[in-house]
């Protein structure tokens, strides 16, 4: 192989290509993601050192900045590694040759659903000894679970709607972030007493925790404030639920609690 063409490999031009295939249209929070990693050679034979697979979601944090005009709070976007995978040993690609690695990825409880302004996605990188590392990334889309679902539908039956969703930075929690739910109601027992309903949730192994906050009045543009006080331990209504319940039975002990809370 000429010294030209692997001074053009060693910077991306006719180098080795990834491509990950996702075995899935829809994934569910907890569920075994379907995986195939293809790798194909280029001009010249390259030594992959490894395969880095990512599984990644979006979150928006708050942060302080001074500039001449004083104080500017500004929401900026950070990425979060849900899980990843590695491949366990180092291969050599031969020009043109086509390798398959097949693998199960876990996708953590929590997740966030693709709904709003979530996005969670598979980065795929190869590392390349003395080339540029080729990476691949593939948007997945993620739905709710059963127990979630029911939840959600119990809420659109009492006529509250979803207006946004955004997962939020917060502190003091096992997560960098949370993903927040907020509703109004268009219809129903709360439309015209209500302003609006926050929702964060928490799932573990056994059970799916909710926090509610009510708002009865405007608040004026605040952002992440249901987040903010999930992190400082100020929310009060906290309801958990047991993941042995139907989704029906969910949904029903959701709507009892709120009205037993307002």
């Amino acid at each position: 192989m000429s010294f030209f063409k692997k001074t053009l490999a060693s910077l991306g031009i006719g180098s080795a290509n990834v491509d990950t295939i996702i075995h899935h249209e829809v994934l569910i929070p907890g569920q075994k993601a379907q995986v195939t990693i293809e790798v194909t050679g280029g001009a010249t034979a390259q030594d992959i050192d490894n395969i880095d697979l990512k599984l990644c979601c979006q979150y928006k944090k708050e942060v302080h900045r001074k500039s001449e005009n004083g104080s500017q709070t500004q929401m900026i976007k950070q990425t979060h590694v849900l899980a990843d995978w590695s491949l366990p040993y180092a291969f050599t690609i031969e020009p043109k040759q086509e390798r398959k690695f097949e693998l199960e990825l876990d996708l953590p409880l929590n997740t966030p659903i693709t709904i709003g302004d979530a996005k969670v996605w598979v980065q795929t990188g190869l590392d390349i000894s003395l080339g540029l590392d080729p990476t691949d990334k593939d948007p997945i889309t993620v739905r709710p679970d059963d127990l979630f679902d029911g939840v959600l539908t119990a809420l659109e039956t009492e006529g509250l709607r979803i207006r946004q969703v955004e997962c939020e930075h917060v502190k003091g929690f096992d997560l960098p972030f949370v993903q927040e739910f907020e509703f109004v109601p268009f219809d129903g027992p709360y439309h015209g007493s209500w302003r609006e309903l926050e929702m964060i949730a928490h799932r573990t192994a056994d059970e799916l925790q909710l926090w509610f906050e009510i708002d009865r009045r405007h608040k004026g543009g605040a952002r992440g404030l249901l987040s903010s006080m999930l992190g400082r331990g100020e929310l009060k209504r906290k309801l958990s639920l047991s993941t042995r319940l139907t989704p029906e039975e969910a949904g029903k002990q959701v709507i009892d609690f709120l009205n037993q809370t307002t």
